[in-house]
């Protein structure tokens, strides 16, 4: 099957999607990478986006706007990658749509977790004519689940070697692992969130530049800054790094808000903007390697990233020099799957996954009490 797997990430710079060919069954599944591209939001869209993370701000009118405004930019992504890759609609069997995360409550004290994800698949599914999955973590969420990560779905099934331990970090807004044994061995795979990706790093480099930079290219400022070590120490007693598995987290707690009380805070410690967003880098790199110290089961032999973070060899470098139980740390483009699209492909993998009727997440992993089938039909083209 040819589908299209598109998500925006925590970080709300645009809409990744990728065009993939999807042929078997677990254990023998095959995907394969045709075309990855990211169709940018228009500002005014991004920009009410973030109006809309922010409870004061995000009022039922503006969200039932924004989810179709949404709908309608996911429709057009769709038909963009369509485009790239030379094929037409009708070629396209179906549509796996994260959309765009506004909101998420993890399970909290016996109550099961919460999420609001925006994009009409209705829109996506009418304006290409293509049937649309979209809504998966909703699934996992309402058996008890964490609905996430659900990378870890695809990294269970593709990237587990036959004698290494492995783990595979992603860093998005938020930065999250799995933990991967050996596929000798009969140790339990494990998946959390880490604690913040890029969006501290982002907001910091947005205010380091009055706004010309939405994040740090290259990882060039934060190269030039220094770390405030003592600071970095501080920020590290925030009490979800601490918290045991299984966690999941998001922008209400490491997103913007808390951006704004940090930059504050680093310019009343007298430091340049260079040097907040390096401390801000270094956060990420310290927080992954306290995770994997405080809760990886054992040493693992190497660490794959995706995700934006992998474009950065500043958080790279600070990520190899403070991991003292990995032996490499590797982009995960070495597992051949870019760094880039591993999320929206997966979302490819999760809408065929739903189309066959079988589970697109473990339970063991994201510790829901049962398997569910993720996802929500809407069907597009009528057939005969």
């Amino acid at each position: 099957m040819r589908i299209i797997g598109m998500i925006s990430g925590t970080s709300a710079d645009g809409i990744d999607a990728a065009l993939v060919e999807l042929d078997g069954a677990p254990p023998s599944l095959k995907i394969k990478l045709i075309k990855h591209i990211t169709y940018d939001y228009d500002p005014a869209l991004q920009a009410e986006i973030f109006a809309c993370f922010r409870p004061e701000t995000g009022t039922v009118d503006r969200l039932t706007r924004l989810n179709t405004a949404l709908g309608e930019a996911f429709a057009q992504a769709a038909l963009t990658v369509i485009k790239a890759a030379d094929t037409t609609p009708d070629q396209v069997d179906l549509i796996g749509s994260h959309g765009q995360t506004i909101w998420y409550d993890a399970p909290a004290n016996g109550t099961d977790g919460a999420v609001l994800t925006l994009g009409e698949p209705a829109i996506i599914a009418a304006r290409t004519g293509i049937t649309t999955i979209s809504h998966f973590r909703e699934n996992d969420l309402a058996v008890g689940g964490y609905g996430a990560p659900l990378v870890s779905y695809m990294d269970w099934l593709l990237f587990r070697h036959p004698s290494l331990t492995r783990a595979t970090q992603n860093i998005g807004g938020i930065g999250n692992v799995t933990y991967l044994p050996p596929l000798t061995s009969a140790a339990s795979p494990l998946t959390f969130d880490t604690g913040p990706g890029n969006m501290l790093m982002d907001y910091c480099t947005s205010r380091a530049t009055d706004g010309a930079q939405g994040f740090d290219r290259d990882g060039l400022i934060a190269a030039k800054g220094k770390v405030n070590e003592a600071w970095l120490t501080e920020l590290m007693q925030e009490p979800y790094l601490h918290q045991a598995p299984p966690k999941a987290t998001g922008r209400e707690l490491f997103g913007a808000q808390l951006g704004v009380t940090l930059w504050d805070k680093g310019i009343s410690l007298g430091m340049s903007g260079a040097d907040i967003v390096a401390t801000m880098t270094a956060f990420t790199a310290e927080s992954i390697a306290a995770a994997y110290r405080d809760f990886l089961p054992t040493s693992v032999d190497e660490v794959y990233v995706a995700g934006g973070g992998a474009k950065n060899p500043t958080l790279m470098r600070m990520l190899q020099d403070r991991t003292e139980r990995i032996t490499t740390v590797k982009p995960h483009d070495d597992l051949g799957v870019p760094s880039t699209a591993k999320e929206c492909m997966l979302f490819a993998l999760l809408a065929y996954e739903t189309w066959h009727n079988r589970t697109g997440a473990l339970p063991a992993l994201t510790k829901a009490r049962q398997a569910a089938v993720l996802g929500s039909i809407t069907y597009g083209r009528l057939t005969k």
